[in-house]
């Protein structure tokens, strides 16, 4: 029955490869079901009922993309949406039930161009080069999440004492000289996050089936022996009573506050980013699954873009934030997952984890375990860099910016907007603006929208 929905064998795949792929995607974005909650919860969404809206939009948008897709991509609340949500509109005073309206009807417009066709023929409009580099953009984005994470790399002032921070002659907390730096390698969960990823490089070079998930297996483990971590306040918890009832968030959406014209630049940015955040995900992962076409494009590439729509709308409704493709799918994808059964595995595991809530934050807390696995993920994709061309300063200028800008920004939509903008610029002025399709004039003014009108951050 397996092999006869999800085509395993034509895809290269098993049910055993699926199913690791699908765990180790889990596991390594199960953090979402903690940081999201926490960040939407200085919008005013109490965290029980967040963490269970979470959870329930990464069941949804999973089993859809394994359902209707037949994609390894795992669907989740993304990160970044989440910021802007909780922290890009608190200058405007509106509510959280605003702000999952705004949610919802960003997720109606992407349905809306989605079945007229239009994402998908702007998303085949990207030019080649630049839909590499965006697995190169991501693949160093993951990487230096994990650098982060882990504590192998730092912010400049993270854990510096107050007084210890310069000031310039107006009494003004001074910019830091770098800003960010070696962590301290003294300590002890630094240093295993570092073994943690030479042992599964090691694994990745002998070939070892499930290589990533083994390394964050043995790393945490690891961990546990030597005393880092807690102890879970509980093991099981019922979802939707006590302090995890949906019912305080669900459907309580504000739409008619939203219809607005005031409301313009907070739709456009929600949209925009979403839309080039899915459209690089999808992108970076279709290269790293060697999914992409002899043009460089994602086939059928509605469906994911129909799944990733309909899950944000979803969102908005149980009462969580904007929702698409998640670039950690690439971590199962690694392990050789082709098919929509690994989203299946993931959805399986968003679902059973709601009625283990308890044990959630402790776990995620194991930063030193999974952070490896991200680091390892950026290294493969980013050996999509040999597919951009270098020799024309057209195609490798545009791959460049898109790829710096998302790493230097901290943001995916900033590179792909970036990127995208740049690059029919350059054509122009070489005199070869018979390279430009339609697709990638409408990209461009979208994107020039979104910094113009938008709300870019």
């Amino acid at each position: 029955m397996l092999e006869a929905f999800f085509k395993l064998r034509e895809h290269g795949s098993s049910v055993r490869t699926e199913f690791i792929g699908g765990v180790t995607t889990f596991i390594t974005m199960a953090y979402i079901m903690v940081v999201n909650p926490a960040i939407l919860s200085f919008a005013g969404i109490p965290a029980g009922p967040g963490t269970v809206a979470t959870i329930l939009t990464a069941v949804f948008g999973c089993a859809l993309m394994g359902l209707l897709a037949n994609r390894p991509i795992a669907v989740a609340p993304y990160m970044g949406e989440n910021a802007f949500i909780a922290f890009g509109l608190t200058a405007l005073g509106i509510g959280w039930e605003q702000r999952l309206g705004a949610v919802f009807v960003s997720g109606a417009l992407f349905l809306i161009t989605t079945l007229l066709g239009i994402r998908g023929w702007l998303a085949n409009a990207v030019p080649v080069s630049l839909k590499h580099s965006f697995a190169v953009g991501i693949g160093l984005f993951l990487a230096f999440i994990g650098l982060h994470e882990t504590g192998i790399v730092t912010s400049f002032v993270t854990g510096m004492p107050v007084q210890a921070l310069q000031t310039n002659a107006q009494g003004l907390l001074a910019a830091p000289a770098v800003p960010v730096k070696i962590g301290n390698l003294h300590d002890p969960q630094v240093l295993l996050a570092i073994a943690g990823f030479v042992l599964t490089a090691v694994l990745m070079i002998r070939k070892i089936r499930g290589a990533l998930l083994m390394g964050i297996f043995l790393t945490a483990v690891t961990g546990g022996l030597l005393g880092f971590g807690h102890a879970p306040k509980a093991l099981t918890a019922l979802p939707f009573t006590g302090e995890y009832d949906l019912s305080a968030i669900a459907f309580k959406l504000d739409l008619a506050g939203v219809l607005r014209l005031s409301f313009l630049p907070v739709l456009l940015t929600l949209f925009l980013m979403s839309f080039l955040d899915t459209l690089g995900t999808l992108t970076g992962l279709g290269a790293a699954a060697n999914m992409l076409d002899e043009k460089g494009n994602f086939p059928q590439v509605e469906r994911p873009m129909l799944v990733d729509a309909l899950t944000c709308m979803f969102s908005g409704v149980v009462g969580t934030s904007t929702s698409g493709a998640y670039i950690e799918s690439a971590t199962g994808i690694s392990e050789g997952a082709r098919t929509g059964l690994a989203a299946l595995v993931t959805a399986a595991l968003f679902a059973l984890s709601l009625f283990f809530i308890p044990l959630i934050e402790p776990l995620q807390q194991l930063r030193f375990a999974y952070g490896p696995a991200l680091i390892a993920v950026g290294v493969l994709m980013a050996g999509s860099v040999r597919r951009i061309d270098f020799d024309d300063l057209t195609e490798w200028i545009p791959a460049f910016v898109a790829i710096v800008m998302m790493l230097f920004t901290y943001n995916i939509a900033n590179g792909l907007t970036a990127g995208l903008v740049v690059h029919p610029l350059l054509k122009l002025a070489a005199g070869r603006s018979g390279e430009l399709s339609a697709g990638t004039v409408v990209l461009v003014l979208l994107c020039a929208a979104y910094y113009i009108f938008g709300l870019p951050h």
